[in-house]
């Protein structure tokens, strides 16, 4: 079945497309060079022979990226765990809306650990234009799932592209019967001050049918919440917090989310917890009808960052950060000697990468510190409420 010619600009390619698409990613001299470098023991002309063989994007992911992604799993962490999963019906497709922390990883963990835990497919991701920064990116991403969120229209088109957007994704849960993961909020919170933009949520109202409510309902939303014990990109956002600081108007390159891309993927990340909330949709039916859209829109987005506090797994250093940063020991019951002077160690580590030529090591300190105890404080905030 042929996706509407409506979103042909952003959408996924459809298997038939697939074909085309390979054999122009095999000619592609950077691809070749990125997939060698990730190849397990076997030859380019293997994995192409591979690939030719995929019929559907499902089989590309479970051929490729399935056992590529475990072998991350394997080299750069201490382990994955995807919690309360039985909390939604595993046979309808849902949208998964996290917070966000990595580039890559949080929506490519999050998509094989749906195979891992008996859901029978993974999701269609929602990708901001600005990182599809090579062709072959691009192509190589809509293979992988992803469809495109048109981050770098004009104000005259922005509305247009939303709502289009919107309507895919309508599309994609009614008719493709997809999973779909989205962020909280455009890009990722450097902070790790996880707050959902109400601009996400009404742009998910765009499309469906009937009310602002029953729209999002036809979505299936399900706030989800991706704890890292660490952060490989730590030293990379508190380096960016220095350099908006100290210079005006300043903007990342696109070679700066490709090292983040990088550093995200390949970087040391501890222990991983992904926790599912349950599905929104009884909630929402607890709304009043008459409720004026504005309230609406703040009352789903208050629950959605509640869901997401409460569900935060937090580590040793979590805890040793919200002292350090306050002063005091207030969660001290939570770590030992040991690993708080492990955490400290790993902050000034973390600093030492910092390749700024006037780098201000205690605002830097302050910043890596904050991302590590905002989730305490969040999750204390959400415990008591």
């Amino acid at each position: 079945m042929r996706t509407p010619k409506e979103f042909d600009e952003i959408r996924p390619y459809d298997p038939e497309e697939l074909p085309a698409v390979f054999e122009e990613l095999i000619a592609d001299p950077e691809f070749r060079a990125v997939t060698e470098q990730v190849l397990n023991g076997i030859s380019y002309e293997t994995a192409c022979a591979q690939l030719r063989r995929c019929r559907t994007n499902l089989e590309v992911q479970k051929t490729f990226f399935y056992p590529l992604l475990h072998d991350i799993l394997r080299k750069c962490s201490d382990g994955f765990v995807l919690e309360n999963h039985a909390a939604i019906n595993k046979q309808l497709p849902h949208t998964f809306i996290t917070n966000h922390r990595d580039i890559v990883m949080d929506s490519a963990f999050l998509s094989i650990s749906l195979l891992d835990n008996g859901f029978g497919n993974t999701m269609e991701i929602a990708i901001g234009d600005n990182l599809l920064i090579r062709p072959w990116i691009k192509k190589l991403v809509r293979v992988d799932k992803a469809f495109i969120v048109q981050r770098s229209a004009g104000l005259r088109q922005m509305l247009a592209s939303s709502t289009r957007l919107s309507r895919y994704m309508h599309y994609a849960i009614a008719t493709k019967h997809e999973n779909i993961w989205i962020a909280q909020r455009e890009g990722r919170s450097k902070d790790s001050d996880d707050r959902t933009q109400d601009s996400i949520l009404k742009m998910m109202a765009m499309g469906g049918e009937g009310t602002v409510t029953e729209r999002l309902k036809q979505l299936n939303l399900v706030p989800t919440t991706l704890s890292y014990e660490y952060d490989p990109c730590d030293y990379l956002k508190a380096q960016e917090f220095q350099q908006k600081r100290d210079i005006k108007d300043f903007h990342k390159a696109p070679a700066d989310d490709l090292t983040s891309m990088k550093t995200g993927i390949y970087g040391y990340k501890g222990r991983i917890c992904f926790r599912i909330a349950g599905c929104l949709n009884d909630w929402l039916d607890t709304l009043p009808a008459d409720l004026p859209k504005t309230e609406l829109f703040a009352a789903v987005t208050e629950h959605i960052d509640w869901e997401i506090h409460r569900n935060y797994k937090l580590y040793a250093g979590n805890y040793v950060a919200a002292d350090l940063l306050k002063g005091d020991n207030q969660y001290a019951a939570h770590y030992s000697t040991e690993e708080k002077g492990r955490f400290e160690t790993y902050v000034q580590s973390r600093i030492e990468k910092v390749t700024l030529p006037n780098p201000d090591i205690p605002f830097l300190r302050e910043r890596l510190l904050t991302m590590y105890a905002n989730p305490v404080f969040n999750y204390t905030t959400a415990s008591n409420e």
